[in-house]
């Protein structure tokens, strides 16, 4: 029998994978990369080059897992027991649903105060100007003694003095000895950097020592030994620790090195390459000096067939002038036989062009007399023309027409009347006579012709 109440809205179910899941990513999401301090305990190396360790204290501890590719660049060698710092990310293993971190980095406990330190009197010197490139001493190109300052035991020396052997074997050395790590070395860099000021013995100063922890390269950290760098006049390269490895002398240094042995090459010449250089130089001054030579000697020769004797150049000068004088003469005949041509040439050109004046006088006589028959013919002609025109004027003249007993009948306004049908019964027209006019008036008219 099914119950008269509603039944409660059944509630949403997920997977144990779904809930691990969902952990992981609120972890994840909750918890940046961190740095946690603890003891390694159950360190384990898997084939695979993978570590798995618990990190703990005296209160709890926490899985963790440092892949290969994170673990191949730590510089030592962490074992059960020993205190650490890792840089992690905080997640859940989904599989088993532990939860566990992920180590990006690994240092040894303490080491993050000396980072901080480290960093912080970086800045400070860095803002008083210590690392300033313009304030950099140049290394000279030749020097005549070098100084090193370094530990006598130290393998760096070694280094050292077997690369300047090797490049220049007669390159005087003063090593100054010093302790380059352990309590006080600091001191003791700056002092033998001083001393060796005072001495004044060097041209060029190596500070070397050999690679190493940051504790043991923390000596060449510290205040006291960057500002003795910097206050030393004579150029100093600093070739301390490996490539990988800086510090503050480092920076404050006129070079710096990534190893004893490239400070080494950096502060002496190469007596191969320059016994090189110095051959090339060689056979390019013997070349220069054999084509100056020869050069010289092309022009001595040169010079010694120009030397003749004064006899006989007088004599070559003076067959050479008369040889010129015939050519002027040769020229001058040559010029006036031309200029007596073209006189010539001009003379028959004016004689052809010159006029015929008897016959021009006897052509203008002709068109004189031709001119004066002309003339006469055309007022002939004129006269003819202009009699007949006259007759035919008179015979248009309208006085003429009146002479033979025609009158013209005009109205009051002026206008001669052609047509009956212009004026009407009792109108008032001029008559116009050969001589003299009379007016009338009209009392009757006719319209037909």
């Amino acid at each position: 029998m099914s119950s008269p109440y509603p039944s409660a809205p059944r509630p949403e179910v997920i997977t144990v994978g779904e809930l691990n899941r969902a952990a992981k990513k609120v972890l994840e999401q909750a918890f940046p990369l961190i740095w946690v301090a603890g003891e390694i305990s159950n360190l384990t190396r898997a084939p695979s080059g993978h570590w798995y360790f618990s990190l703990k204290d005296d209160r709890a501890q926490v899985r963790c897992v440092m892949f290969r590719h994170r673990n191949q660049y730590l510089d030592f060698a962490p074992e059960g027991g020993m205190q650490v710092e890792v840089r992690a990310l905080v997640t859940l293993y989904e599989p088993r649903g532990e939860f566990q971190v992920y180590v990006e980095e690994m240092r040894r406990a303490g080491l993050g105060a000396l980072f901080e330190a480290f960093e912080k009197l970086k800045a400070q010197l860095e803002r008083e100007g210590l690392f300033d490139p313009a304030r950099k001493k140049p290394l000279p190109a030749f020097p005549r003694r070098v100084g090193v300052i370094t530990s006598p035991a130290a393998a760096a020396l070694r280094d050292v003095l077997t690369t300047l052997r090797r490049r220049m074997p007669g390159l005087p050395v003063i090593v100054y000895p010093t302790p380059v790590q352990g309590e006080g070395a600091a001191q003791k860099i700056a002092g033998a950097i001083r001393g060796a000021v005072r001495r004044a013995e060097c041209d060029v100063l190596i500070l070397c020592r050999g690679g190493g922890s940051i504790e043991d390269l923390w000596p060449f950290n510290q205040e006291i030994v960057a500002r003795a760098v910097f206050e030393c006049p004579i150029p100093i390269v600093c070739g301390v620790g490996h490539e990988t490895d800086f510090t503050i002398a480092d920076f404050v240094a006129d070079r710096r090195a990534p190893t004893p042995t490239a400070a080494a090459e950096m502060v002496s010449p190469n007596r191969v390459e320059l016994a090189q250089r110095l051959a090339s130089i060689d056979a390019r001054m013997s070349r220069l000096i054999a084509r100056g030579l020869e050069a010289r000697m092309q022009h001595l020769d040169h010079v010694s067939r120009r030397l003749v004797h004064p006899g006989s150049r007088l004599a070559s000068q003076s067959a050479q002038l008369l040889h010129l004088r015939q050519r002027l003469e040769s020229a001058y005949h040559r010029r006036l036989d031309n200029e007596r041509w073209r006189l010539q040439q001009a003379a028959h050109r004016l004689q052809a062009v010159r006029p015929d004046l008897d016959g021009l006088l006897a052509h203008q006589r002709q068109l004189a007399q031709r001119l004066g028959q002309a003339a006469a013919h055309r007022l002939e002609s004129t006269a003819a023309t202009l009699g007949r025109l006259q007759g035919n004027l008179q015979h248009l003249n309208p006085a003429s027409v009146l002479e033979r007993g025609y009158s013209l009948a005009q109205t009051r306004a002026g206008r001669i009347v052609r047509d009956s049908a212009e004026v009407a019964v009792g109108d008032e027209l001029k008559v116009v006579f050969a001589r003299g006019w009379a007016k009338t008036l009209v009392t009757g008219k006719d319209a037909e012709g």
